[in-house]
C-alpha cells in the first residue's frame, strides 16, 4: 500500500485555517442563534389565524364538504392519527394524509406547533389542529408527490390540500443554524489556507507553489 504524505508547509497553513474556522464558528453560532429567535419570534401567529391555536370560536370541520364552504375551519384527530397514515412533498411542502372525523383523507399541510390536545396521553386524546384553509392546487401533477401519500390509503379529493401553517412557517434549527455554519467554515479554509500560505512564501518560511516570474528558482530553492 502506498502512502502519501503532505509537506509541512500545506499541514501548518491547514491547521491554522481550520483554528480560524472554529474561531469564525464560534460568531457564527452566537450571530445566528440571536437571528433565530428572531425569526421564531417574527413568525408567530395569533390564536384564530392560519396556522395558530383553534380556539373554540373556530369551526369545527367534519367532511370535505364543511372544508368548502368554510373560509377558515379546524379539524380534529384521534391522537396523533393526522400524521400516521402517509405524508409526502409537494413543492417543498410537507403534506400530511389526513382523515376527517367522516373518513374521508384529503392533503394537509400542519404546524404542528399549534396543534393541541385535551389529554396527555397520544392514545386517549383529541387533538385539534390548527386553523387551516383550502389551498386549490392539481395535487396529481407531482405522481411522485402522490405515490408517497397514498402509500396507505387513496385520497378522496386531489384538487386542493389544507393549508394549517400560513406564516407561521419556522424553519428547523439545522437548517437555520447548522448549515450556515458548515458553509461558513468551507469558505473560511479555502480563502485563508492560501493566504497563510502566500504569506509564508513571501516571507521565505514555505516553498512556492509557483515560482513568482521575477525570481529564478535558485532564489527559493
Amino acid at each position: 500500500m502506498r502512502y502519501y504524505n503532505l509537506r509541512y508547509d500545506i499541514w501548518l497553513c491547514l491547521l491554522l485555517s481550520v483554528l480560524l474556522a472554529i474561531g469564525a464558528e464560534k460568531v457564527a453560532s452566537k450571530i445566528l442563534s440571536e437571528k433565530y429567535e428572531e425569526h421564531k419570534e417574527a413568525h408567530k401567529v395569533d390564536v384564530g389565524q392560519i396556522g395558530g391555536v383553534a380556539d373554540e370560536k373556530v369551526f369545527r370541520a367534519q367532511n370535505i364538504e364543511d372544508l368548502l364552504s368554510h373560509d377558515t375551519f379546524t379539524v380534529t384527530s384521534p391522537g396523533i392519527e393526522y400524521r400516521n397514515k402517509g405524508a409526502g412533498y409537494y413543492k417543498g411542502y410537507y403534506l400530511y394524509a389526513l382523515t376527517l372525523p367522516s373518513g374521508e383523507k384529503v392533503a394537509a399541510r400542519i404546524n404542528t406547533d399549534s396543534v393541541t390536545s385535551d389529554s396527555d396521553s397520544i392514545y386517549a386524546k383529541t387533538s385539534t389542529l390548527p386553523v387551516g384553509r383550502i389551498i386549490k392546487e392539481d395535487l396529481t401533477k407531482e405522481k411522485t408527490f402522490i405515490e408517497q401519500i397514498e402509500y396507505k390509503e387513496p385520497l378522496d379529493r386531489k384538487d386542493f390540500y389544507i393549508d394549517m401553517v400560513g406564516d407561521a412557517e419556522i424553519k428547523s434549527k439545522d437548517t437555520f443554524i447548522d448549515g450556515p455554519i458548515m458553509l461558513i467554515q468551507i469558505l473560511v479554509v479555502f480563502i485563508t489556507f492560501p493566504i497563510f500560505h502566500s504569506i509564508g512564501s513571501k516571507i521565505g518560511i514555505f516553498p512556492y507553489f509557483i515560482a513568482p516570474k521575477n525570481r529564478k528558482k535558485s532564489d527559493w530553492e
